[in-house]
Parts: structure tokens; sequence; C-alpha cells
């Protein structure tokens, strides 16, 4: 799992430079049978232009992992997310406390 979440330390958000899982934009991961990865994330902003390339950043980035099979991705809206799911590090990166 560290290496997973290493990995998605590398995949930024293109509007808040700040990787995505510190971001709090992903949800879920889970490591299933056979080196299935499955990972519910979301965006600072539904109607974000660069979703569906974000998504491939991820599986990319995720895909390397060793022992990573295959990467099943999943946008969820719901919760919706808010500042709140940052870490305190990157709230404090950005001035935000």
């Amino acid at each position: 799992m560290e290496s997973i979440i290493a990995a998605l330390r590398t995949v930024n958000d293109p509007e808040i430079p700040v990787n995505i899982y510190d971001l709090g934009l992903i949800y879920l991961i889970e490591v299933k049978d056979g080196g299935v990865v499955e990972i519910d994330m979301t965006l600072t902003a539904p109607g974000c232009p660069v979703a569906g390339q974000m998504l491939g950043w991820v599986q990319e980035a995720v895909g390397v992992v060793p022992g990573v099979s295959d990467v099943k991705m999943k946008l969820v809206f719901d919760p919706p997310w808010d500042k709140s799911r940052m870490s305190d590090e990157v709230q404090l990166e950005l001035g935000l406390i």
C-alpha cells in the first residue's frame, strides 16, 4: 500500500500545485487478488477540464508499481471534496491554517 500511495503522490492536481493524495482527492484504495488496484477518486471541481487526463495519470503512476497488474479507476463526487480533506501539511503550505 505504501508504494501505491507513493505513486499517487507523484500526480499533481493541475489547478492546485499539490499531489492528489495529500490534497484528499483519493477516497478509496483497495488491492484485490492478482494485483488489481481499485481507486475511487474525486476532483476539486466537478467541471475540471482535465478530469479524463488525471485518471490516466493516476493509472500510469500506479500501474508501474511492482505487483500491480491492473488499475481500475472510479470517479466519485459523493461526498463532495472540500478543503478539509487536505492534509494539515498541505493546508499549512497553502496558507490555509
